[in-house]
């Protein structure tokens, strides 16, 4: 299980993450957003495993992050511009799509 973040910042229009061991990850507000593990985003499995919905990843240009909150020990939850509240996105997916970034 990934600690929570050490220290989170709005930085210009990104968001700056510095995690437990060190790591520093940068996150473009717009891409968050692009990237939101939501249901909206990915949609969501029936009972019978098919995929239902989900328009997402898009664009997201000038999307603002206003404010985020620590969900249980395991997830942040950002708030952007556009009123989108709803993705979870847990410290392990953070990690991911900040190695993704670096690439």
């Amino acid at each position: 299980m990934i600690p929570p973040p050490k220290d989170i910042q709005a930085i210009g229009n990104e968001i700056a993450v510095l995690w437990q061991d060190g790591r520093e990850d940068y996150f473009p507000m717009a891409k968050l957003r692009a990237y939101s593990p939501s249901a909206e985003n990915t949609g969501e499995m029936d009972l019978f495993g098919r995929r239902e919905g989900g328009n997402g990843p898009k664009e997201f240009p000038g999307v603002e992050v206003i404010d985020w909150q620590q969900v249980g020990s395991y997830a942040l939850r950002f708030n952007f511009s556009d009123g989108h509240h709803t993705g979870l996105y847990s410290f392990q997916y953070l990690r991911d799509l900040g190695e993704m970034t670096r690439k």
